[in-house]
């Protein structure tokens, strides 16, 4: 015996159900193809939000792991000290401290010469990553050229170029930064921190493993720098994901609003599928009450019909949901495997739980006028 079978054998009443939706297959499919549509409507709105999430923040990169240290121009401080980085690198910890000097000055290589920033960094390997080449850690000698200088000039590892009338072999092209990044070099290039002829630093980037640890770091260095004068101000990347992720959040609870309205449409066509079908069984609902079936025989047999209608349209509308999850992550991201996250997940069991409760109550009112019907009246009809 199927697990199908045994299922019917065990509650009667779905089988009683089964048969009548079968029995009127044009009414039961456009009450399905409704509920398919809600369901359809609400897991693909909220899969829409969670994938433009993912595409915005992703386009971040890792930012939110990110502080940035800078002078407090409104305390008149103009540039960091010495002292003031060895207070930050304390107050960081374990995370990569990265103090920076930058100016503009021209740079040339083959007979052509841009003007560009330079900047000096005794410590870029904790900040880029090679295109191509070694970069030293430190960085005592040579220079690093970024990915888009280096295409405009040509330059490669290896050659020789002329940066503020001083040369520098190239040790390293470094690899292109995807999303945004406070300290992106693409178009500049990097030298020795000694070698920028400026006086203290403008900036320190400091990386931390999580944006639980930037925060708890920014707060770190707030104590240790700021405690007798406003030395420093702190942008906190972590804040803007944050307020971005709850945007979005917001933006996916709306369009899950937008979907919803179908699903109510489809709610009120159950309901007028449903009081259709009592009205022409009603010879029907009489004879079971005369035969001894009870006033609550007749709602479950009814409500179970209500019921099927939505777990059936629910599956429907989760298999189409998929598909079209897929496809928008494959437009947004050109990832449809993204359709298939978790996040994503919550979506198509919210779009099948609110379909099966949405037919499940819209089948309550016809079931309980069905329940109320004299099985006198209902057979002299």
């Amino acid at each position: 015996m199927s697990r199908v079978a045994d299922l019917y054998r065990r509650f009667p009443t779905l089988l009683i159900a089964r048969r009548n939706l079968t029995r009127t297959t044009a009414r039961t499919t456009l009450a399905v193809l409704g509920i398919v549509i809600g369901v359809v409507a609400i897991a693909s709105l909220g899969v829409f939000g969670s994938v433009l999430q993912t595409a915005a923040l992703g386009s971040l990169g890792d930012i939110g792991n990110q502080l940035v240290v800078t002078p407090n121009a409104e305390e008149g401080v103009t540039s960091l000290t010495d002292r003031d980085v060895r207070a930050i690198e304390r107050a960081a910890a374990d995370a990569a401290v990265v103090p920076l000097k930058q100016t503009r000055a021209s740079v040339s290589y083959g007979g052509a010469t841009v003007a560009t920033t330079v900047y000096g960094i005794s410590n870029p390997a904790d900040a880029f990553e090679a295109g191509s080449g070694r970069i030293p850690d430190p960085l005592r000698g040579g220079a690093l050229v970024g990915s888009g200088l280096a295409g405009d000039l040509d330059v490669r590892a290896g050659d020789s170029i002329t940066v503020a009338n001083r040369t520098y072999r190239v040790r390293a092209v470094l690899a292109e930064q995807g999303g945004f990044s406070p300290l992106n070099v693409g178009a500049g290039v990097v030298v020795p921190v000694e070698q920028v002829n400026v006086t203290g630093y403008q900036q320190v980037v400091v990386q931390t493993e999580t944006g639980e640890a930037a925060n708890a770091t920014a707060r770190a260095v707030r104590e240790s720098v700021n405690d007798r004068q406003e030395r420093v101000s702190i942008i906190e990347f972590s804040q803007i994901t944050d307020q971005i992720g709850s945007f979005f959040d917001t933006l996916s609870l709306f369009l899950i609003g937008i979907g919803s309205i179908s699903l109510v449409v489809a709610g009120v066509s159950i309901l007028n599928v449903m009081l259709m079908s009592t009205i022409e069984r009603r010879e029907e609902i009489g004879v079971l009450r005369a035969v001894g079936y009870q006033r609550r025989d007749v709602i479950k047999i009814l409500l179970a019909e209500a019921t099927l209608l939505g777990v059936i349209g629910g599956l429907a509308g989760v298999v189409l949901s998929v598909g079209a999850g897929a496809v928008i992550a494959q437009f947004a991201l050109s990832d449809p495997a993204m359709a298939l996250r978790p996040d994503a997940a919550v979506y198509y069991l919210a779009g099948f739980f609110f379909g099966v409760v949405t037919s499940a109550v819209s089948g309550l009112y016809p079931a309980w006028k069905a329940a109320r019907e004299r099985p006198v009246d209902a057979l002299r009809s």
